[in-house]
C-alpha cells in the first residue's frame, strides 16, 4: 500500500514534506487527514496519474515528512501548502482534502485565496467542528466525545492506538478489515507522535471555516463527498452553507479507500462536469 517515487520539499529550516507525483495534465493534489500519510491515495494515485498530474503530500509530522514540534496546526499546514505548490511549481490545481486535510484546504484559501485553484473536493469534513447547537449543526461529533479522545486517549501511545482502532473498526470502514489492513491503519497513525497528535487534533476541533468554505464553493466548483453515517445532518447543513457545492454520499470515513472505483467515479464525473 506504499506509494513510490517520491520526493522532499522543504518548507521551514530544517522540516522537509514528503510528496509524490505522477502523471501529466491538469494537476490534483491530495491532502491526507490526521496524523496519516499519502498512502492511503494509492488507488487515486493509479486512477487519476492516467489522465491527470496527481500529487499526494505527508503533511508535516505525518508519513515520512519531518517529525517536529513545530508548526503542527492548520494555519502552519496551509502555509506548507503553499510552500510545496510554489515548489513544484503548481498552477490551477484540483485540491482534494480528506478529514482535516479539508483544514488545510480551507486554511490555504484563508490566506492565499482561490484565484489560482480550479476546483475543489472536500472529503468527510464539516467546516467547524464544534458547535453549540450539535443536534442540528454538522459536527465532528459529541463534545463529551470529543474532549474524552483528547484527555483520555491522547495522552500516550497506547491511548492514541486505541483511539485509531476503535475508529478504523467503527467510523471509517464499512467492511470487516483484514488482520492486515487493520495493522496497516494502526501502523499509518502512529507515524505521527501522540503529543503531535494532541496539537493536530486541538488545531482541528478549534477551527471554523465556514466564511471560507461558503465564499470558496461560491467561486470554484466544489464538491463534498460525505459519509452516509451523517448524510442527512451534512447535507443539510452544506446546503444551506454552500448551495452551489455538490454533493455527493458514500460508505464511511475512509469511502475513497473502502470504495475506490466508485469515489474515483464521483471525483471523475464531478471534474468532466466543470470543465
Amino acid at each position: 500500500m506504499k506509494l513510490s517515487n517520491g520526493m522532499y520539499v522543504e518548507v521551514d529550516s530544517g522540516i522537509e514534506l514528503y510528496v509524490q507525483e505522477e502523471g501529466d495534465g491538469q494537476p490534483i493534489v491530495f491532502i491526507p487527514g490526521f496524523t496519516f500519510s499519502s498512502n492511503v491515495f494509492a488507488e487515486q494515485v493509479r486512477h487519476f496519474s492516467k489522465t491527470h498530474r496527481t500529487i499526494v503530500i505527508d503533511p508535516r509530522s505525518h508519513g515520512r515528512s519531518t517529525i517536529t514540534v513545530h508548526g503542527n496546526d492548520y494555519v502552519t499546514h496551509g502555509e506548507d501548502l503553499q510552500k510545496v505548490l510554489n515548489a513544484l511549481k503548481v498552477e490551477n490545481p484540483i485540491l482534494v482534502g480528506w478529514s482535516f486535510g479539508c483544514l488545510t484546504v480551507w486554511e490555504y484559501i484563508r490566506q492565499f485565496g482561490t484565484d489560482n485553484i480550479h476546483s475543489l473536493v472536500f472529503i468527510d469534513m464539516p467546516p467547524k467542528s464544534l458547535s453549540i447547537e450539535q443536534d442540528k449543526d454538522w459536527v465532528e461529533g459529541p463534545l463529551d466525545d470529543l474532549a474524552a479522545a483528547y484527555t483520555n486517549f491522547l495522552r500516550n501511545s497506547k491511548g492514541q492506538r486505541e483511539f485509531i482502532a476503535s475508529y478504523a473498526s467503527n467510523v471509517m470502514v464499512q467492511r470487516e478489515l483484514t488482520e492486515d489492513e487493520f495493522a496497516w491503519i494502526i501502523d499509518e497513525s502512529l507515524n505521527t507522535p501522540y503529543y503531535i497528535a494532541q496539537n493536530l487534533f486541538a488545531s482541528g476541533l478549534f477551527s471554523d471555516y465556514r466564511k471560507e468554505a461558503k465564499e470558496s464553493s461560491e467561486s470554484v466548483p466544489t464538491l463534498y463527498v460525505i459519509a452516509e453515517h451523517w448524510a442527512k445532518t451534512a447535507t443539510n447543513y452544506l446546503t444551506t452553507l454552500t448551495p452551489k457545492a455538490s454533493i455527493k454520499v458514500l460508505g464511511g470515513h475512509f469511502m475513497f479507500w473502502e470504495f475506490s472505483k466508485e469515489f474515483n467515479a464521483m471525483v471523475d464525473q464531478f471534474l468532466g462536469d466543470k470543465k
